[in-house]
C-alpha cells in the first residue's frame, strides 16, 4: 500500500521518510513541488487503529513545521493526514484521512 502511494507521487510530492516533525518524527511528509498543492502527512502503525495514527500526528504536532508559526516560508495548500495500520492477525491494512487545514 505505501509503495503504492509513493509511486503515485512522485513527480507531484518531495518525498521525505522519517523527517523531523514537531515532538518527533513523521513516518513520511509529502511535500507538493507546486506552490498551494496539499501536503500530506503519512504515519505507519501495526496492530492499532487508523485513528491512533492520526492522534499520534495531532499529539505530537508534526504539522508544526508547516504553519507560519515558525517562520517558515512554504506555501502551501490545505494538509491532509494520514494514518495507515497493518492488522497481523487479520493480515487487513486500514486507514484513515483527516483534513487539517
Amino acid at each position: 500500500m505505501v509503495n503504492l502511494v509513493y509511486l503515485s507521487a512522485r513527480g507531484r510530492y518531495r518525498i521525505e521518510r522519517e523527517d523531523r516533525a514537531g515532538k518527533g518524527y513523521a513516518d513520511f511528509i509529502f511535500y507538493p513541488t507546486r506552490v498551494g498543492d496539499t501536503v500530506i502527512i503519512l504515519e505507519l502503525k501495526m496492530d492499532a487503529s487508523p485513528e491512533s495514527a492520526i492522534h499520534q500526528i495531532e499529539e505530537k504536532r508534526y504539522t508544526l513545521r508547516l504553519t507560519n508559526d515558525t517562520g517558515t516560508d512554504i506555501n502551501i495548500g490545505k494538509i491532509h493526514v494520514v494514518g495507515i495500520t497493518y492488522d497481523r492477525r487479520t493480515k487487513m491494512h486500514h486507514y484513515a484521512v483527516k483534513e487539517l487545514l
